[in-house]
Parts: structure tokens; sequence; C-alpha cells
């Protein structure tokens, strides 16, 4: 029975590979490679988008905590589709019309100074490292229940499988492969589990007839919860690298806009069924073991105990491409940092210049850039196998992320009078008081971890941060005016695309 579970996994990690080689056919320069040229339609640009927020939390994890909290599961993939829609409604034409690569770049343009936004690309380099990290370590558990590997041969070559298609052929691979995971998710969550388990469960019915009414309460999970999601999930979702590189692809801010949208409702969409999932299995299966500690081997119960053996094989595929879509994004955002980024600002401490994803020679471009791929690729694998709590690296960095940058991106995009110097100052303030915020609780926690999983850091970042871009920027000079010009020509879409340096000082 498991044997052919693990054969339909097996097919499905055979064909991704193939969708490495399908995409380096399409793949001539630096924008084919990092934005698939700039050309994704509607249909490609909704799927990649569903694809690369959908990951194992909101999957997995969404049908858990549907097993613990019953409806009110559902907060954290709805938080996760009210920033897409939120950045496809609000940013997401802008930033397709910026014709950059990066968030660090558009800092760039916006407040004309390398100096004030360099830092950014280390902090996102940081997040988008961990983030492919811990989605592989994800993954790699499915591999490790269906075919009994050990989990650091699990990591190595699920890692590996995700590696190989996306430094072949870039993000159109990784676009092609999105697809095929969007539709295996939306097949595997809507078609197979939500029917089987609602059957299992006698209903919706059956289910209020066995379950508290609390179950049924949107807010059971608790207000503080709700609120956590939003703040940590929407507002992280408006700024990852790994987001906007997803947003350069669209072909016309258009796109951009609706597909995104689109993109965002049906997230919220599938949160609801995750969590009525989670609420059947907690009437057809009460007693799964494990299930208070680890929500997460609720899914891969549902998959085993109450659907068809081949149709179980579906469902576990469909959990692994939710992962991957994760791991794949968060790959190539990395290498795109690292190389667009961070290279040259290392570089330029030691007095070196480094020109990069130019369109002098194609070729080349492509070659460095997968280069980048293949390299993290290996850094990653290697941290999931070696590190045993990357986590807790996540979380650290996505706190930096929020509490840190989230003012000076936002900012420059809603606010005209902030500068360079507001910004810089606020990126510092928010990140010291969220490292702050956290070591404090760690010490008054003594427990290992604990202020790093806290609320509270986040919070107290925002305030340091909005408080000081507001203040600096209100009483220094406003953004030179050749600036601001550019900037309004890029976001208008009248300028040349030369790159980020005119007016940059």
């Amino acid at each position: 029975m498991e044997y052919i579970n693990g054969v339909i996994v097996a097919a499905y990690l055979a064909a991704m590979l193939l969708f490495g080689w399908w995409g380096k056919s399409r793949t001539k320069n630096s924008s084919d490679y990092l934005v698939a040229g700039r050309r994704l339609g509607p249909f490609l640009y909704t799927g990649t988008m569903a694809a690369v927020v959908l990951g194992g939390a909101s999957t997995v994890g969404g049908v858990g905590l549907g097993y613990k909290w019953g409806i009110s599961g559902m907060w954290l993939v709805v938080a996760i589709g009210a920033g897409v829609i939120l950045l496809s409604l609000a940013f997401a034409p802008t930033l397709q019309r910026l014709k950059v690569f990066t968030v660090s770049q558009m800092l760039t343009l916006r407040y004309g100074s390398k100096s004030a936004t360099n830092t950014s690309g280390i902090v996102m380099l940081a997040y988008t490292l961990m983030l492919c990290a811990t989605s592989t370590s994800a993954y790699a558990t499915i591999f490790v229940v269906l075919f009994g590997w050990e989990k650091w041969l699990a990591i190595a070559i699920g890692g590996a499988i995700v590696v190989v298609y996306s430094t072949i052929g870039g993000m159109w691979s990784i676009t092609l492969a999105d697809q095929v995971q969007f539709v295996i998710k939306t097949v595997g969550i809507f078609c197979l589990m939500l029917p089987f388990a609602l059957n299992a469960a006698g209903g919706m019915d059956g289910i209020r007839e066995r379950v508290d009414a609390e179950f049924f309460s949107f807010t059971g999970i608790g207000l503080q919860s709700i609120i956590t999601y939003f703040v940590v999930y929407t507002l992280g979702l408006l700024i990852g690298q790994d987001i906007w590189q997803r947003v350069f692809t669209a072909k016309s801010p258009k796109v951009a806009r609706w597909g995104g949208t689109t993109a965002g409702f049906y997230c919220i969409i599938y949160g609801a069924a995750g969590a009525v999932i989670g609420m059947a299995a907690k009437v057809a299966l009460p007693d799964i073991i494990g299930a208070d500690m680890n929500k997460d081997v609720v899914y891969a119960e549902v998959a085993t105990e109450l659907l068809p053996v081949a149709v179980g094989g579906l469902v576990m595929a469909a959990a692994v491409a939710a992962m991957m879509s994760t791991a794949s994004g968060a790959l190539i955002a990395a290498a795109t940092v690292a190389r667009t980024d961070v290279t040259p600002f290392v570089a330029s401490w030691f007095g070196k210049s480094i020109s990069v994803n130019s369109d002098e020679n194609p070729e080349h471009d492509v070659r460095a850039n997968r280069i980048w791929v293949l390299v993290l690729g290996i850094v990653t694998v290697s941290l999931a196998i070696l590190v045993d709590d990357v986590v807790a690296a996540l979380t650290i960095a996505y706190d930096i992320l929020v509490g840190g940058l989230l003012v000076a991106i936002i900012g420059g995009l809603l606010w005209k009078r902030g500068n360079g110097i507001g910004a810089a100052a606020s990126m510092a303030a928010g990140t010291l008081v969220t490292l702050g915020t956290m070591i404090i609780l760690e010490i008054q926690a003594e427990q290992k971890f604990d202020g790093v999983y806290a609320n509270e850091p986040i919070y107290f970042g925002l305030i340091a941060s909005a408080v000081t871009f507001i203040v600096i920027s209100s009483l220094t000079r406003p953004t030179p005016t050749q600036v601001i010009e550019h900037w309004n020509q890029r976001v208008a879409g009248t300028a040349a695309v030369e790159g980020v340096e005119a007016g940059v000082k």
C-alpha cells in the first residue's frame, strides 16, 4: 500500500527535474533567469504567486490548526492571503513598473543612497536562506515516512532535486514547477482531502454533533493569535524578496494587480478548506498520536488513514509540492540578493566595484546566476542537515525583516517626505530594538529560544522604526529633486531602464 504512495511521489519528483530542462530552453539572459523575462500572463502569474506563498505552514500546518482549533485554524492562511491581496492592490503595479530585481534596488532608487539601503540586502539574504532551509527540512520529513530514509538522506535527495531544477532553468523552471504544484495542491486539498475527510466525519452535521460549539467559533484560536498572524504574515509578505521577485515576473501592472489579488482570495479559500479538513479529522481520527505536540502529523494521518492508497499518494505529493514551491522561490531569491546586492556591497569594502546582471554578455550573466543558485542551494541543504533548529534562525531573520525594514520600504512607497537618512536610521533603530527586546525576553524566560519566539520584538521594533523614520525624515533635507524625478519616471513607466544608478549618491 505505502509502496504505491511512494511511487506516485517519486514520479512527481522525477517530473520536477524535467522542468529544469524546459526552463533552460527559455533562458537567454538575467531577466529570463531571475524574473522569467517579466513576461508572465494572468494564468501563470496567479499560479506561481499562489504556489510560492502556500507552503508547508499553509498546507500541512493549516490542517493541523483546524484539527486543534476548529474553523479558527484558518486564520494563519487567511493572513497570508490578506498580505497577497494588500500587496497586489496597493503596491504590485508600482513594483512591476520599476523593472528592478531586488528590494534593495527599489530602496536605492527611492532614496538615492546605496549607503542607506545596502544592509537591507544582508537581512534579506539571511531571511531567504533560512526560509529555504526550513522548507527543505519540512518536505524531507515526508520522504522519511514514505521511503524510510534517514533524515539527512531525505534532505540531501529532496534538496538536490530542488537545487537542480532551480539551477538549470531559473525562474522559468520554477514557474512551470509552480503551475504543476499549484494544480496538485488544488486537486489534493479541494477534490480529494476535503470530500473524503468530510465523508469520513459524516459531513458538517456529523462534525457539529461530535465537537463543542467552540470548534465553530471564528475566534476560538484566540484574538492575540489572530492579530499576531496578521502582523507577522500579512506585513511580512509585503516586503519579502521571494514574493517581490514573483511580482517582477508579471508582464504588466494589470497582471500584477489582478493576478495577485486572485491568488490572495484563492489562499483564503484554501485556508478555510484546510481548517475544515482538520475539523473532519478531529471527528474521524480523534486520537492521533502526537497531534497535541506536533500538529503537522495530522495531514499525513488523513492521507494514509482516510484516503484510498493512490489518492493518498497524490495528497502526499501535494504536501511536497507546497514545500518545494516555497523552497525553490526562497532559493532563487537568496541567489538574486547575494549576487545583485550583497556581493557589490562587500566588494566596496575593499575598494572594488562589481557590475552584475548586465545585458552586455547575457550568457555569462546567466552562467554566473546559475553558479550562485547552485552554491547557495548546497549551503541551504547543508544547513538543513547540520543545524537542528533553523526555525530559530528563520524567526530572528523574519523579526528583523518586519521590525527593522518594513517601515523604510513601505514608507518609501507611501510618504514622499521620507528620505535616505530617515530610512537608514529607521532600519537601524528597528533592528536594534527588535534584537534588544528578543535578548531581554530571552534572559527573562530562562529557557532557550523563548525570547526568540516571542511576538513583542516585532511590535517594539515596528514602533521604534516608525517613530525614527518620521522624526528623522522630517528634521533633515528631503530626497534630492533629481532622485525623486527619476523615481517618479520609473513609477510611471516612462524612464529608460538603465539600472538604479541615476541620481544615486
